[in-house]
């Protein structure tokens, strides 16, 4: 299969009502596993990756070791495979649509990249990440899938969830969609009524962070949720049962 085929698989599974489910990987090994299981694409989770090498999440994993992780799993697999590639590491939207480019050319399908400001405070602008989803788009192609992630749900306290915030939300999301992203990544949205309003009001096919929190699938599905991503949650629950087995033998 071509990259472009491959991309416009991936595509494909983004339905409104019948969300893809991509449970996060951080290797080849684990994407063999989660591939193995049935999975329809594969999504790397920027905290696993980290946490597996020995790095904290953030880009403290160095840019090199990223692609040689990525071009590792995209070899072992057809499965369409997209990159959390947080900020891009970079912040010059050039420099970013570079970046994303050696994405795809090690074999991504897409990208997450988000909005706030890595290492720093708060959140880039919606018009300056917008340009930098431009460079992206511009760099990539039609097809390449671009997940467009803000972070204000994550960066806000649960009980502060509210219409107010998913309107900025949204208004992030046009602007994100405008300038060529694919969807709209939504991580630490949980309340099933915002959820709906965001999958009804918003441009682009929404993406939910499956968490302790929020509904289960097929809920989401009724929502209207097009994916669901599972985040740090599976390496997080597979080094649990690796310590617990590990004091079992130890006992």
């Amino acid at each position: 299969m071509t990259q472009t085929a491959r991309e416009t698989a991936f595509a494909a599974l983004h339905i409104p009502g019948d969300p893809v489910v991509l449970f996060n990987i951080w290797d080849a090994g684990s994407a063999a596993a989660v591939g193995k299981a049935g999975a329809k694409a594969l999504a790397t989770g920027s905290a696993s990756v980290a946490g597996a090498q020995g790095f904290a999440d953030g880009e403290d994993v160095p840019l090199d070791l990223v692609f040689a992780n990525l071009e590792r799993i995209t070899h072992l697999t057809d499965l369409p495979v997209t990159l959390d590639f947080e900020g891009g590491y970079a912040v010059d939207a050039d420099q970013v649509a570079a970046n994303a480019q050696r994405a795809r050319d090690a074999g991504a399908v897409g990208i997450n990249f988000e909005d706030q400001v890595v290492g720093g405070e708060g959140l880039h602008p919606a018009d300056m990440q917008g340009k930098r989803i431009q460079a992206i788009r511009q760099a990539t192609g039609d097809t390449f899938w671009i997940n467009a992630r803000t972070d204000l749900f994550l960066k806000a306290a649960p009980d502060s969830h509210d219409r107010a915030l998913l309107d900025e939300a949204l208004e992030r999301g046009r602007a994100y969609a405008g300038a060529g992203a694919s969807s709209l990544f939504l991580p630490g949205l949980a309340d099933p009524d915002l959820i709906r309003h965001a999958c009804a009001h918003s441009p682009l096919p929404v993406n939910i962070m499956a968490m302790p929190t929020t509904p289960p699938r097929s809920d989401m599905a009724e929502l209207g949720v097009a994916r669901i991503s599972h985040g740090p949650f599976p390496w997080r629950n597979a080094m649990k049962a690796l310590a617990n087995a590990a004091k079992d033998a130890m006992s």
